[in-house]
């Protein structure tokens, strides 16, 4: 097979799961390819833009599960670069938060085929779906954003000075870590703030629930909620609530 002169890699993120939520230059993106690496996380409608001729290849990493690895990811991205000329590898969300987008770019780079990142809707956005916005004026100033899950599989310790502040906290890949992430809270005496899951944001199946922060393991159980799910506490998840209050003691 003779090798493509001016290969070319794009890492574009397919948004929370709705297909509507696609950004418009990722559809085109998507029109153009020749090779789509798509991840567990992306919407599989989303292949459908592709024309015919397109392969469309899975190297999922399903979370507690089997998986691709990443080596195997970046020796798929360099083969078919060099081989079809135009590969696109689509993740759910938004590839460079707590994805590796940056890394396969990088390594892409390294190899001398010309990268591009097109941003995809990152799933913490899909929660004002769900009337949590991530800020609002006089509820929320800031956001912390963690992952609930290192590379070492430990949680961040990051959450335990997340955890004194009033800044809404959203936490990706969290749902093994629920225990140990109220008891930050109720270590810090905050345990009533607040608190979401929200489970396959932006979908037909989207499941939620609200509750206390100290009480998310057993309200998770209760609803049998697991992942792929966010965890937003603050209280800008009951911001509705709170406005409504303040309206109200406005005109008493």
């Amino acid at each position: 097979m003779k090798k493509i002169d001016k290969p070319m890699f794009f890492v574009v993120g397919s948004g929370p799961g709705d297909p509507d939520l696609l950004t418009i230059k990722g559809f085109k993106v998507l029109e153009a390819a020749k090779v789509i690496l798509y991840d567990n996380l992306a919407c599989k409608e989303l292949l459908d833009i592709a024309s015919d001729d397109c392969e469309r290849i899975y190297v999922g990493k399903k979370p507690y599960g089997l998986c691709t690895s990443q080596e195997t990811i970046h020796q798929l991205i360099k083969h078919y670069a060099f081989t079809r000329g135009n590969v696109v590898r689509l993740k759910g969300g938004d590839p460079f938060i707590f994805g590796r987008g940056f890394e396969e770019i990088l390594f892409a780079r390294e190899h001398g085929i010309e990268s591009h990142y097109v941003p995809g809707i990152t799933s913490m956005q899909a929660s004002g779906l769900n009337d949590i916005p991530l800020t609002h004026r006089g509820v929320s100033e800031s956001i912390w954003i963690i992952t609930g899950t290192k590379k070492d599989g430990s949680l961040s310790s990051d959450l335990q000075l997340a955890a004194k502040s009033k800044a809404t906290v959203v936490i990706y890949m969290g749902m093994k870590k629920l225990t140990e992430i109220s008891a930050s809270y109720i270590m810090s005496g905050r345990g009533a703030v607040p608190a979401a899951i929200i489970q396959n944001a932006s979908m037909p199946h989207q499941k939620q629930i609200v509750c206390e922060v100290k009480d998310l393991s057993q309200a998770a159980m209760d609803s049998g909620l697991s992942h792929p799910a966010i965890i937003i506490i603050g209280d800008v998840v009951k911001a509705a609530e709170f406005v409504a209050a303040q309206e109200a003691h406005k005109y008493a």
